[in-house]
């Protein structure tokens, strides 16, 4: 009899339950999620640190050192980064009336540093590489300070500052995972230049792709949390582009150059959307993360969907520009070819002197004061 109970038991209840009784059966949950993420976590922090030791091999000491010595594009940068960009989540939050927990979440996204994808971006940009790296890493330092002092300031209005935990050890395993590689990168640089260049090729492709990936792996992964109130699709749509703006245009009204316009910009705009996770994860329970926690998500697809589509009208921006200038030379040459030079151009080539060169280089007008 205990028999037939048993196999009636076993046939009904599901493989992995910890305890049956008749046709209830308690079965573990599943963590595969957690398993997952956390796997691909360490395999994009690996990925990241690789495609770090590349951009690394583009960066020269000697202009790395220039900007720390005369720290202009830094300082500009710090405006942006610990200025602009907390204020304007202040002020996005009160524009949208959204929840507490929701304005908090925001601002913690707004005081967070710069992330390294800027950094891959700025390659393909063309923005100064030296000043890219040399402005994460001094935001990622300076943020052990100004973080707690921004959250401080504008979240008093909803919450008290001590409810937020920031995580010194996230921020300090982001600096190391940002200098050791691009430390090597640029010993390599020194020391094999050519091998450099060849890294270099590989490893600007890789990291777009490996941006790619996170945000679709992200997506996927937390596809649950989409669910939330419009307000926030809405600012994760628009913080990031009103940080690239501001930032190219406060770094272009101190009369910064081109290429160092967009590396600011770029500095400005992406935040380490990964502490901004890992800080809400830290500070508040699960009710409120259930309101909350897509928003760093929201923002860190729609940076990235951003500088894919500055990075793709750049490029085609630079083949029209290649293009336009390979025909006019064309054209030019064609028409010189075609059209003698008159007896005019002619004569004031010869009083020019600049114009005619023996086998050895020197001007006609040289040769004549040789002879004198």
């Amino acid at each position: 009899m205990n028999t037939t109970v048993n196999s009636m038991v076993s046939s009904t209840c599901h493989p992995n339950a910890t305890r049956c009784s008749g046709t209830s059966c308690l079965v573990p949950a599943s963590n595969y999620n957690e398993v997952l993420s956390l796997i691909l976590s360490i395999f994009l922090t690996v990925m990241l640190a690789l495609v770090m030791f590349a951009m690394g091999c583009n960066v020269e000491v000697r202009k790395l050192w220039g900007h720390i010595r005369k720290p202009w594009g830094i300082a500009i940068g710090f405006l942006c980064q610990f200025g602009i960009m907390p204020f304007t989540a202040f002020a996005l939050s009160l524009a949208f009336n959204v929840l507490p927990v929701q304005a908090v979440v925001i601002i913690i996204m707004g005081c967070c540093p710069g992330g390294s994808s800027s950094n891959i971006i700025a390659y393909w940009l063309d923005g100064d590489m030296d000043l890219s790296i040399s402005m994460t890493t001094c935001s990622s330092i300076l943020a052990l300070g100004m973080m707690p002092l921004c959250l401080l300031i504008y979240t008093s209005v909803w919450t008290s500052a001590d409810t937020i935990q920031i995580p010194y050890q996230s921020i300090g395993i982001t600096l190391v995972s940002l200098l050791i590689p691009v430390a090597l990168g640029i010993f390599i640089k020194t020391k094999f230049p050519n091998v450099a260049k060849k890294i270099l090729k590989v490893g600007s492709i890789v990291g777009l792709l490996l941006i790619i990936i996170i945000a679709v792996v992200g997506a996927v992964l937390y596809q649950s949390s989409w669910t939330i109130s419009p307000s926030l699709w809405i600012i994760g749509a628009i913080y990031p582009v009103v940080g690239f703006v501001l930032g190219f245009f406060m770094a272009r009204f101190v009369g910064q150059p081109w290429h160092r316009c967009r590396t600011i910009a770029l500095e400005t705009g992406f935040q380490n959307s990964q502490l901004c996770s890992t800080i809400v994860q830290l500070s508040f329970t699960p009710e409120e993360l259930e309101v909350m926690f897509a928003f760093p998500l929201i923002y860190s697809i729609f940076q990235l969907v951003v500088a894919v589509m500055f990075v793709g009208g750049y490029q085609m921006y630079k083949r029209m520009c290649r293009r336009s200038s390979s025909k006019s030379d064309r054209q030019e040459a064609e028409g010189d070819a075609e059209t003698p030079p008159s007896k005019d151009k002619q004569q004031n080539a010869l009083e020019n002197g600049g114009f005619e060169c023996d086998e050895n280089g020197n001007t006609g007008q040289k040769s004549h004061i040789t002879q004198m």
